[in-house]
């Protein structure tokens, strides 16, 4: 009987997590362009301009997932740490040839009633980015009375080469944690992490406890972590410090409502004061100014 061979833990299998470094390029109508990278001087050649929030270097990323399409995945399989390879792959295998039935007109009208030309910058041009019942497609043309909008993934009917490094394996039970967190949601270096034998928890910084993107990222965090590290218990743990009396005081006064005191109305003259003694002034009226409650604070 043959024996079985034992897979190379040295080299990568679908659903491993590894740190991933790469370039990768869209080919076609006799042009090059960059469709992403993990590294800033590829970035800075090709004219891409800075990218707010942008941190450069090998991402968490992995193996056989669904970042890339998937013969881009199947063709991760089977790297070592520390090899750098280049693929290319047809539009089919990529993201797909261009279907012209995806090419629609639409009227002026329709286009100026979508929620995001309602807006004061909106601005209409060539390649703007428009979501009509739920399909995002880029402007071709336009016309005083006519849209074209393109539905077709962007790069579709071009050929992809990729340049592909595993920097290395995520292995540790606490990094591959933050690494789901950094792919789910990001931000992960500010989540505090701990892994017990019953539990794993997560500790959600300032910034994200009203933040939407969290909330919405939140149960595909919890999911992937169920299914990846198997913990019995996942605890999300957030805090909110409730102020000192001193401070809670001091914040009372600032936000107590102005008094103003308008001037007395003068009442009928009635009679002659008695002698000593000052006239009585008319009712005193109070006026008092209620300022708007406190806005809600800011998503961090």
């Amino acid at each position: 009987m043959p024996s079985e061979t034992t897979p190379d833990p040295d080299l990568t299998r679908s659903g491993d997590l590894v740190r991933l470094e790469y370039d990768l390029w869209a080919e076609g109508g006799g042009r090059t362009e960059l469709i992403d990278t993990t590294r800033e001087e590829v970035a800075q050649q090709a004219n891409v301009g800075k990218i707010e929030g942008r941190i450069w270097g090998p991402r968490p990323h992995q193996i056989g997932g669904e970042f890339f399409p998937p013969a881009v995945e199947n063709s991760l399989v089977g790297l070592k740490a520390g090899e750098e390879v280049e693929r290319e792959f047809p539009p089919a295998e990529a993201f797909g040839e261009r279907d012209p039935n995806l090419i629609e007109l639409f009227s002026m009208h329709e286009i100026s009633r979508l929620p995001e030309m309602r807006r004061e910058d909106a601005h209409l041009e060539m390649g703007t980015v428009l979501t009509i019942e739920g399909r995002r497609g880029r402007v071709v043309t336009l016309t005083a009375a006519r849209v074209r909008v393109d539905f077709n993934p962007p790069f579709a009917g071009r050929k992809v080469r990729g340049k592909f490094k595993v920097t290395e394996k995520i292995a540790q039970p606490v990094d591959q944690a933050r690494a789901i967190v950094e792919m789910q949601y990001g931000r992960s270096s500010e989540f505090h992490i701990e892994t017990h034998e019953k539990s794993l928890t997560l500790k959600v910084p300032d910034r994200s406890k009203f933040d939407i993107g969290w909330m919405a990222a939140k149960p595909r965090v919890i999911d992937r972590l169920r299914t990846y590290l198997h913990p019995p218990t996942i605890r999300l743990v957030e805090e909110y410090v409730t102020p000192t009396a001193e401070k809670a005081e001091g914040e009372s006064k600032a936000a107590a409502p102005l008094k103003t005191e308008s001037p007395a109305a003068p009442e009928p003259e009635k009679a002659a004061p008695k002698k000593g003694h000052r006239a009585q002034g008319g009712r005193e009226a109070a006026a008092k100014t209620t300022h708007p409650k406190d806005a809600a604070p800011e998503s961090p």
